[in-house]
């Protein structure tokens, strides 16, 4: 069973079983000038009155609140729902204290006695938006403590995960069997093409020196990452041949736009672990800039058996952009390809 309604965004049962009775019991003393000692009196009837009239408005703008925020859920609209809610729940009060105290004026009078209409509407209407007021004072405050709560929470939630991605990262680029597959790439290279094996050896030491320096770093210069995806892809491409074929086209002035470290790497290295190379199923990735964002492009060849998940995927990538922005990772999926749209973030 729900606790409280999503829009209310608590539970308000305690709030509404304490302050409806006691707003019902200071609107007579404040507004309507009733005493316990003294005409007009504070009696049993005066405190049904207020009580009756303090229930209809309070649950009747407490729905009128919901309704608002179902109509503007997005916190970008907050300004213009509170202004729509307000004028709403002030219009609503007006109205039903009118049409309450014209049904009741027969039933309830002790509070009103001797006192000209006009002097009696004033009054009960007065009464009433102050307590529209209050409400739309009581549930905003706690909402929006609630939401700021929220907030700092899911912050804090994404700095933990944005550390487990960097370590995660580093797990990946050194585990076994991307160490082995190197060794082992550079043991044939070595008694083959010397020259080769040298360049692979200071390729590999690039990459590791690269993954030490920006662990703790947010983000970095695309040129930057850019240079050691150029490693990573020497690396790969000795290891695959011609089988692996790698396209960088990216101009001059992105290069000083920043992204997410290793997220280039980790995209590559998805796309070969996902996809059949071969010489007769070649894998062509493609990376290049587009509408403010850089691209890393593949064609599906999809593999029926893949190796185990690292535990570092697109979600990660998502999670540390997160804490750059609003700007989000769009991935896209056709029968042909696979594409991944990193958003490129200014100096």
């Amino acid at each position: 069973m729900r606790k409280y309604n999503s829009h209310i965004g608590f539970n308000d049962r305690v709030l509404m079983l304490a302050g409806i009775p006691f707003m019902a019991f200071i609107i007579p003393i404040v507004f309507m000038n009733c005493r316990f000692n003294r005409p007009p009196l504070f009696t049993e009837k005066v405190y049904a009155e207020s009580l009756l009239f303090t229930t209809v408005i309070w649950l009747g703008n407490r729905a009128l609140m919901i309704f608002s925020r179902k109509k503007y859920p997005d916190f970008s609209n907050v300004r213009k729902r509170i202004i729509f809610q307000s004028v709403l729940m002030l219009l609503y009060t007006v109205f039903i204290d009118t049409v309450l105290g014209m049904l009741t004026k027969d039933i309830f009078s002790e509070s009103r006695a001797n006192l000209p209409m006009v002097d009696i509407l004033i009054h009960s209407n007065s009464a009433a938006i102050f307590c529209t007021i209050m409400i739309i004072a009581i549930y905003e405050s706690i909402f929006f403590m609630n939401q700021l709560k929220h907030s700092v929470e899911e912050t804090e939630t994404l700095k933990r995960e944005n550390l487990n991605a960097q370590l995660d990262a580093l797990r990946t680029q050194v585990n076994p069997h991307f160490l082995f597959n190197n060794l082992n790439t550079l043991v044939s290279l070595i008694p083959e093409n010397p020259g080769q094996a040298t360049d692979f050896v200071q390729q590999m030491s690039k990459l590791y020196r690269h993954i030490l320096e920006v662990k703790d770093e947010k983000s970095i210069l695309l040129k930057e990452e850019l240079d050691v995806l150029k490693a990573y892809a020497f690396l790969l491409q000795t290891r695959f041949g011609s089988n692996l074929q790698v396209k960088i086209d990216v101009p001059e002035e992105k290069l000083s736009k920043r992204i997410v470290p290793l997220s280039l790497q980790l995209l590559m290295e998805n796309a070969i672990k996902h996809n059949i190379v071969s010489s007769t199923k070649p894998l062509h990735i493609h990376i290049f800039s587009e509408n403010g964002s850089l691209v890393v492009d593949n064609n599906l060849q999809i593999k029926k058996q893949i190796s185990e998940s690292t535990g570092i995927g697109l979600d990660n990538i998502r999670n540390r952009y997160k804490l750059l922005g609003d700007k989000e990772v769009k991935v896209t999926e056709t029968d042909t390809n696979f594409t991944v749209s990193i958003p490129l973030i200014e100096q």
